[in-house]
């Protein structure tokens, strides 16, 4: 029985029926969904011509308090959070983690939610086209909403916090999401909005993604316990 500090806590009965319920509602999550948000949040930046009060006084408030100290953390999430590193060496590397510890649908899920979620921000990035601030630090491509380093980072904390279970993986990514999502904004590489909805198009995703697979996956992480939670269930459901 793996009892090693990543190994995800035993499913009970009533995780097992959500499990279940999500994934026979799961069009109600694409459909009503954290990505219609983002689309509305598209609309109403490009009806004010890229323009927010709330994203101006923010930016105006980082770029004020701007020093060298904060500047070098946030140039690392930025490396880490896209290009080779963000886009290929962690996605790879969490697959394969998954695949060594004998969970291909946890890797498949993993996989399939980072391409599809940068499909996402890349497309609506080119519907938009919304300016990046002219504060801006670092090299960015095409497109300031929604931030891509953000939607990385918030489907790595959903996807984990899903797959994994535990409260402390829940609460590092939303502390390593927050982070991201300051940081893009300190680099002056993101409009506020940009990163709220970078946040909700990768959370958004991965649950997307989540529910049709949420009952293998817990049937997988029951039968690399080797509890045989699947069995069980059927043989209870029969008796």
């Amino acid at each position: 029985m793996d009892t090693s500090p990543l190994a995800p806590k035993p499913a009970s009965p009533r995780e097992a029926t959500v499990a279940r319920r999500v994934q026979r509602r799961w069009w109600v999550f694409s459909a009503l969904g954290a990505i219609g948000v983002v689309l509305l949040i598209g609309v109403v930046v490009t009806a004010r011509a890229g323009r927010l009060g709330i994203d101006e006084r923010f930016m105006n408030e980082l770029v004020e308090h701007r020093s060298d100290f904060w500047i070098a953390p946030a140039l690392v999430f930025d490396t880490v959070g896209a290009g080779l590193i963000g886009v290929f060496v962690v996605p790879l590397g969490v697959a394969v983690v998954f695949l060594l510890r004998r969970r291909p649908w946890a890797a498949l899920y993993w996989i399939c939610a980072c391409a599809l979620s940068a499909g996402v921000v890349q497309v609506v990035k080119h519907t938009f086209g919304r300016a990046r601030p002219t504060e801006i630090l670092v090299v960015s491509d095409y497109g300031s909403f929604p931030s891509g380093h953000t939607a990385n980072a918030a489907t790595l904390a959903v996807v984990l916090g899903v797959v994994l279970r535990r409260v402390w993986v829940w609460a590092a990514g939303v502390v390593w999401t927050v982070l991201m999502l300051l940081s893009r904004t300190y680099l002056g590489a993101h409009w506020l909005t940009d990163t709220i909805g970078g946040l909700l198009i990768g959370a958004g995703v991965a649950v997307v993604l989540w529910a049709p697979v949420a009952h293998r996956l817990l049937d997988e992480q029951e039968r690399v316990r080797g509890r045989g939670w699947a069995w069980q269930t059927r043989v209870g459901a029969g008796a």
